[in-house]
C-alpha cells in the first residue's frame, strides 16, 4: 500500500467548521479510493502562504528529508493552500518529485501533479499562478481601501493606537480617542524636546510619568508621529499621491509645535551632554579656544570632592565650579532690571499684544476664506479624477499642492486663533522676576539654567583668565556691563554681525 503525508494551512481569518469537515471527508475518500495510507499530518494555522517559512512546513521538509523513501504523496486540500507565491511553489513541486520521488495531490480538485506527465506540470503552474494573481488582486483592493480610509475619511487604520490615544467603536466606526493621562506625557515630550532637554533625560522623566513604550527609538518615534498633530500618513497608491492628510481624531499637539519639532529633528545631532546638577554649565560654557568645557569632581586632601570645569587641552582652563558659579550669580544680580524698566516693558508689551490680537482676528478671516477656496478646489479636482477628465499625473500634482495648502492654512488658523490670555498672565505674574535674575537662576532646574545661559549669551559665553567673556548678549540685560568688567566678572566685547535681536525691547 502506498503512503502519504498531509499538509494543511488555515488562513489568518480561520475556516468554518463545515469547511474543515468537508475537507476531511474529501481527503478520507481520496485516501480510501486510492488505497493510500496517511502516516502523518502537518498543520499551520494563521500562517501566510506568501512564504515557506512556516513552522509546520519546516517540520514537513525535515520529515521528507528523513523519511522520503517511505512516502509516495504529499496531500493538500487545494494547491493555493500550499503556496500563493508561484515561482517558489513551482520549484518546490518539481523538487519534491525529482529529488524525493513524492507527488503532490490536490484532493478537492482530484488532481495528482506529475512532473513527467505532459500537461500536469503546466496545470500545476497555472493553478499556482492563478492563486498568486488572486492574492495580488486582493492585496491591491486592501491597499486601495486603506488609502481611501486614510486620505478621504481621515481614519487611523493601524491595529494599535499610538501612545496618548485609545480606540473606541467597532470596525469602520472605530476612532482614536484621547487618553488624557498619556496625552500629558506626549505633550511633555514635545515641550521638553523644544527646550533642548537631552533625549535620554526626556526618556527617563517620561518613564517616571508613566511612559511605557520600549525601545531605544521610542521617544524619536513619538516626536516623528504625525498622528499627534491630527494628521494621517498615507503612501501613494496607483498614481494617487501619498503624504500627510487631515485626520478625524483630535490632535494632542498644535500644528505649529509639530512643525517646529520636525524642523529641529532635521538639524544635525549635537554631541550628547550628561546633565549634572553640580556642574550645570558643562557643555554650555566654553573655553577661550572654543571647546565646550567638560566637568568632573576631584578629591581633595580632606577626602571631600570638589567639582571643576575643564578644557580638553591641559594648559587651558581648569576652573573651580564653586568660584565659577558665584561669579555667574553676581553677573545675574547686575543683569537684573530696575522696576521702572520692567514697568515700561509691561506697558509696551500690552500694546504690542493688543495690536497682535487685532491683526490675528483679521488674518483668521482671510485664512478661513483661503481654506474654503482650497477645499472647494480639492473637491472639484477629485470629481474630475473620478470622471476621468484629467490624467493621474495632473491629479497627483494638484492634489499634493491643494492638500499641503489646506494643512498649512488649518495650522495657521489654529495658531492665530489660540487664546492669548496666557501672554497677559505672564506679564502680570512673571515679568517682575526680571528685577531679581539671581533668584530666578538659583531656583531653576539644571536644564532651565542651561537654557538661560544659552539664550542670554547666544551660546557664546566663554571663560579666560578667571573671567567670563562674550561677544553677544541680550541688549536689555547688558545695561551694567561696564560694572561687570570693573568687578572682574564679565567682559562684554560687542561684535558687529553677532548681535541678537532683543525679544523684550525689540532692539
Amino acid at each position: 500500500m502506498k503512503k502519504a503525508i498531509r499538509y494543511l494551512r488555515f488562513s489568518k481569518q480561520g475556516q468554518s467548521v463545515c469547511s474543515i469537515e468537508r475537507q476531511e471527508m474529501i481527503t478520507a475518500n481520496w485516501l480510501k479510493f486510492n488505497e493510500v495510507e496517511l502516516i502523518d499530518s502537518f498543520v499551520d494555522e494563521g500562517k501566510s502562504a506568501r512564504t515557506f517559512d512556516r513552522p509546520d512546513f519546516i517540520k514537513l521538509k525535515d520529515f521528507i528529508t528523513k523519511h522520503h523513501k517511505t512516502v509516495d504523496y504529499l496531500v493538500v486540500d487545494q494547491l493555493d493552500r500550499f503556496s500563493r507565491v508561484a515561482d517558489e511553489a513551482i520549484t518546490m513541486v518539481k523538487r519534491l518529485q525529482k529529488t524525493y520521488g513524492i507527488q503532490i495531490v490536490s484532493v478537492t480538485e482530484n488532481i495528482t501533479f506529475d512532473y513527467d506527465t505532459p500537461g500536469s506540470y503546466f496545470r500545476a503552474g497555472l493553478q499556482l499562478l492563478l492563486a498568486e494573481e488572486e492574492n495580488i488582486n486582493r492585496s491591491v483592493k486592501v491597499r486601495g481601501g486603506i488609502y481611501t480610509a486614510k486620505t478621504v475619511k481621515g481614519r487611523y487604520t493601524y491595529k494599535n493606537p499610538p501612545f496618548g490615544y485609545k480606540k473606541e467603536g467597532m470596525e469602520k466606526a472605530r476612532v482614536l480617542v484621547v487618553d488624557e493621562y498619556e496625552a500629558k506625557i506626549v505633550r511633555f515630550i514635545y515641550d521638553s524636546f523644544l527646550r533642548n532637554m537631552p533625549i535620554y533625560l526626556i526618556r527617563r522623566k517620561a518613564e517616571e510619568l508613566g511612559f511605557n513604550i520600549k525601545g531605544n527609538m521610542a521617544i524619536d518615534r513619538v516626536l516623528r508621529n504625525p498622528a499627534y498633530a491630527g494628521l494621517i500618513k498615507a503612501n501613494s497608491h496607483q498614481g494617487a499621491p501619498g503624504g500627510l492628510f487631515p485626520g478625524i481624531h483630535e490632535p494632542l499637539i498644535d500644528m505649529v509645535t509639530w512643525q517646529m519639532v520636525q524642523e529641529k529633528i532635521k538639524r544635525p545631532e549635537k554631541t550628547r551632554t550628561i546633565i549634572d546638577n553640580e556642574i550645570p554649565l558643562r557643555g554650555v560654557l566654553k573655553c577661550h579656544c572654543g571647546t565646550p568645557l567638560s566637568g568632573a569632581p576631584s578629591r581633595g586632601k580632606s577626602g571631600r570632592y570638589y567639582h571643576y570645569y575643564k578644557c580638553k587641552h591641559a594648559k587651558h582652563n581648569n576652573i573651580s565650579a564653586i568660584k565659577a558659579h558665584e561669579q555667574f550669580l553676581q553677573i545675574c544680580e547686575l543683569m537684573s532690571l530696575p522696576m521702572s524698566r520692567v514697568n515700561k516693558i509691561r506697558a509696551e508689551s500690552r500694546e504690542s499684544i493688543d495690536r497682535e490680537l487685532e491683526f490675528n482676528r483679521k488674518n483668521v478671516g482671510e485664512k478661513k476664506k483661503q481654506l474654503q477656496e482650497n477645499e472647494e478646489k480639492l473637491f472639484s479636482l477629485e470629481e474630475k479624477w473620478i470622471k476621468n477628465e484629467i490624467n493621474k499625473d495632473t491629479y497627483a500634482r494638484w492634489h499634493s499642492i491643494y492638500n499641503t495648502e489646506i494643512i498649512n492654512l488649518r495650522g495657521a488658523i489654529e495658531r492665530l486663533s489660540a487664546n492669548r490670555s496666557l501672554a497677559f498672565e505672564i506679564l502680570e505674574t512673571k515679568l517682575d522676576l526680571l528685577t531679581d535674575l539671581r533668584q530666578v537662576y538659583e531656583s531653576s532646574e539644571t536644564i532651565q539654567k542651561r537654557e538661560f545661559v544659552s539664550l542670554v549669551f547666544d551660546s557664546n559665553l566663554y571663560y579666560q583668565n578667571r573671567i567670563y567673556r562674550t561677544p553677544t548678549m541680550l541688549n536689555i540685560l547688558s545695561h551694567n556691563h561696564l560694572k561687570m568688567k570693573e568687578k572682574g566678572l564679565l567682559i562684554y566685547e560687542k561684535k558687529e554681525g553677532l548681535l541678537l535681536k532683543d525679544p523684550l525691547s525689540g532692539e
